[in-house]
């Protein structure tokens, strides 16, 4: 019989035309790809029926797989006031679904984002994924960029949730006390 995960993330990269969705389970700091897809709410006319596809959708997702962390990309704020509002109808929803299913809310900025998959916050959509390939061992050859974004934010939650000064209660203010508060943890070679 197969032990659980000790994690299932679920990241959103919100939108109404493309929303992107990924998940990773995590056993024992080990990563592995769950699943990856878009919706294409784009398709949908009506505005408000495309917020309840994305609704729904994100609630399947979450029924399907039982995820214990939901993270979502933060909207970047562009010139196109229309397009913010949009988009932030797209993740009011996402995140309404998951707050529903009794999920607690993690959002990061597409910055912190790519900074944290791939060591630099300017990085383009490309090397996010090739990132995403290399740290996961999967071969996705179609550009579905906002699947990938999802993933990647999946991944940014899981490395943050896992940072070592991150584990420490109190918030440390950097690696002096950090070697005080855990001396059996430094290696002196």
């Amino acid at each position: 019989m197969q032990k659980a995960p000790n994690k299932i993330i679920l990241g959103i990269d919100p939108g109404t035309i493309v929303m992107g969705y990924g998940l990773i389970t995590v056993n024992n700091n080990t990563i592995s790809l769950l699943e990856l897809g878009v919706l294409k709410p784009g398709n949908v006319k009506d505005s408000y029926k495309k917020l309840q596809l994305i609704f729904n959708t994100v609630s399947g997702l979450i029924t399907k797989y039982q995820p214990t962390d939901f993270a979502i990309e933060a909207p970047f704020f562009g010139k196109n006031v229309q397009s913010m509002l949009k988009l932030g109808r797209a993740q009011g929803v996402a995140i309404a679904a998951a707050m529903r299913h009794g999920l607690e809310v993690t959002e990061y900025s597409p910055k912190k984002v790519k900074q944290s998959v791939t060591g630099n916050g300017n990085a383009d959509k490309e090397q996010v994924m090739k990132m995403l390939q290399t740290l996961l061992s999967f071969k996705h050859s179609t550009k579905q960029f906002d699947a990938t974004d999802a993933l990647a934010v999946a991944i940014c939650h899981h490395f943050q949730t896992n940072a070592v000064l991150g584990k420490i209660k109190g918030g440390l203010k950097g690696w002096d006390e950090f070697i005080k508060k855990n001396p059996g943890r430094v290696s002196h070679k």
